[in-house]
């Protein structure tokens, strides 16, 4: 009988988008060089943040400007590819793992597949959003669904996912929007509709974590081990060139 695989399960942190992408980026890395094994992470931006899509080069002077509550927006960009998400009210998840099959629509769904089977557990029918390729001229991620997003039943986006591949090795990570403030989403994105996603009223960010971490570990087969961040990783996560904060 051969043992189910160990993963990595980081606990929840709350810090700055810069850390965050800056850990995103480090543990694909090591995963990619075979120093590290796959990973599940969640987390939560602090202060609120809008995330640039790596390729994303135009955005409005005024995101930079923003603030949400006496705390300035930061504005900074993702090592996936993707259009600007606002992270406030989010849990973001992250998966680094490797040896998945197909094209990346397929390899999205095979890993959202842990995302469509928590949410059931607590009650929430999810399903790919339609969207075709008008996307690409639409700055917000959550302004449509594309096949890569989960949406519920009456179509509201609650799930907008991006990834980068090298090789064999596989990030993917994406924002859940469980609490968003509808007047900061109004003021990033202007006139957009904005649609809150209509969630059972007893949800609280742990029992989704939790409904989450149990679906991954049987989609994945694979058993979790929690292990928080060491010091010499903080280090190494620290010493790496940065991606831009553009704000």
């Amino acid at each position: 009988m051969h043992s189910k695989p160990v993963w990595r399960l980081i606990p929840l942190l709350d810090a700055p988008g810069e850390v965050q992408m800056a850990i995103d980026r480090w543990l694909f890395s090591q995963h990619q060089l075979g120093q590290h094994p796959p990973t599940l992470r969640f987390y939560t931006w602090s202060p609120p943040a809008i995330s640039l899509g790596y390729h994303q080069r135009e955005y409005p002077e005024f995101w930079q400007n923003l603030s949400w509550q006496s705390q300035k927006l930061d504005v900074v960009r993702r090592p996936t590819g993707g259009r600007a998400v606002l992270h406030q009210g989010d849990l973001t998840y992250a998966v680094v793992t490797s040896g998945m099959r197909g094209s990346r629509l397929q390899i999205y769904q095979e890993i959202c597949e842990f995302l469509i089977q928590g949410w059931r557990s607590l009650g929430v029918e999810l399903d790919y959003g339609t969207s075709g390729r008008g996307y690409i001229h639409n700055p917000n991620c959550f302004g449509t669904a594309t096949g890569a997003d989960l949406v519920l039943l009456d179509q509201t986006k609650l799930i907008g996912s991006a990834q980068l591949r090298r090789g064999e090795a596989v990030l993917q990570h994406g924002s859940i929007r469980l609490s968003p403030d509808a007047d900061l989403f109004k003021q990033v994105f202007g006139t957009e509709s904005f649609t809150t996603a209509q969630l059972p009223q007893n949800l609280c960010r742990e029992g989704v974590m939790s409904a989450l971490i149990a679906a991954a570990s049987d989609r994945f087969s694979m058993q979790l081990e929690v292990q928080s961040l060491s010091q010499s990783e903080w280090d190494d996560i620290s010493a790496q060139p940065t991606l831009d904060k553009l704000g």
